[in-house]
């Protein structure tokens, strides 16, 4: 179960708030993956001060791609459009700078993610009349 209380988990359930637009609350999971998650990495890690949210997004992009996580790849470009932290224009950048390091193979996968992500915006946006 979650620590519940702890500063922590606190700070862990607000910041993969602030990072995500969504948490996962460990008192409903099994195990202690979630907990180690919302404690350690999001309490703990993304709340230090040298880096940045948008430094580390930059930094598991990266990671992700050379790992071929697309799936994981479409949360974070998702959040860093909808945080502001990225254009479409720089989105789009970031898979042709990556793609010269991880490869052709594994950048499909990629490109593929941030170009679901982007159309999906554009066409919520032609919806509703927004940019």
């Amino acid at each position: 179960m979650g620590e519940g209380t702890t500063g922590a988990h606190a700070a862990g359930m607000a910041k993969m708030d602030e990072v995500y637009g969504f948490s996962v609350d460990p008192d409903t999971i099994a195990g202690p993956y979630v907990d180690v998650t919302v404690d350690h990495l999001f309490g703990a890690i993304w709340t230090r001060e040298a880096l940045d949210i948008r430094d580390r997004r930059m930094l598991t992009i990266g990671v992700l791609a050379a790992l071929g996580q697309a799936p994981l790849l479409e949360i974070q470009f998702r959040s860093a459009l909808e945080r502001g932290e990225l254009t479409d224009e720089q989105v789009r950048e970031v898979v042709l700078h990556l793609t010269h390091y991880i490869g052709w193979p594994l950048s499909t996968g990629v490109n593929a993610a941030a170009e679901k992500i982007i159309a999906g915006r554009t066409a919520a946006a032609d919806e509703t009349g927004g940019t």
